[in-house]
This record gives structure tokens, sequence and C-alpha cells, in this order.
């Protein structure tokens, strides 16, 4: 499953599509108290997410695989 699109939303979420139709919100806030992402506790970097279609990543080297979110989808 591929991702084709990603937004980041308020309160540390993420929109998703998926190459299949499959949509939903994404709950990043759980991950920020991980060394990884506690970067992204600020906005402007947080907003600052890349779409890999098998991942999605920041510029602070924090990721989450396509397969991570789609098991944690929340519609």
């Amino acid at each position: 499953m591929i991702i084709s699109e990603v937004k980041p939303d308020i309160d540390y979420k993420l929109k998703i599509k998926f190459d299949n139709g499959k949509e939903g919100t994404f709950d990043v806030y759980p991950y920020l108290i991980y060394e990884a992402f506690s970067e992204l506790k600020n906005d402007s970097e947080f907003k600052k997410i890349q779409n890999g279609g098998y991942f999605v990543e920041w510029d602070c080297g924090a990721d989450l695989s396509a397969d991570t979110i789609e098991a944690n989808l929340q519609d």
C-alpha cells in the first residue's frame, strides 16, 4: 500500500490517503515521547512532512512506515 497524500493537521494529526482509496487520520502525538520525534513538538517542524510513498518523514529524521500508519488509522 502506498501513501498517495499526507497533510499535517492540528493536534499532531496527519490526514492520510492511500492509493487504494483508504483514508483517515493518524495521531502522531503518542510518538512525541521518543527522542527521534521530539523536534516535532514544534509546529513548524511538524508541518515539514514529506511523503515517501511507503513512509512519511520529517527533516529531523523521524519517519513512520505506511504499515504503521495503516494499522493505526482512525476514520
